[in-house]
C-alpha cells in the first residue's frame, strides 16, 4: 500500500511543479525554481517507489 501511495504522491509533486511553472503564482524566478524542485522531488519519489516494487517482486520469488 505504501508503494502505491508513494507513486501517487510522486505524480502529484510532478503535476504541482508543472502547475507552479505554468501559472506562476510567485515571481517568475521563484516559480521556476520551486517548480523545478517539485518536479525533481516527484521524479525521485516515483523512482523510489518503482525500486521498491521491483525489490518486493524479487523477494516473493
Amino acid at each position: 500500500m505504501f508503494n502505491w501511495l508513494s507513486l501517487v504522491a510522486g505524480i502529484c509533486y510532478v503535476v504541482l511543479g508543472i502547475v507552479m511553472m505554468v501559472y506562476k503564482f510567485l515571481e517568475p524566478i521563484y516559480a521556476y525554481s520551486l517548480g523545478a524542485v517539485l518536479i525533481l522531488y516527484g521524479i525521485f519519489r516515483i523512482w523510489r517507489a518503482i525500486a521498491k516494487f521491483r525489490n518486493t517482486d524479487e523477494d516473493e520469488v
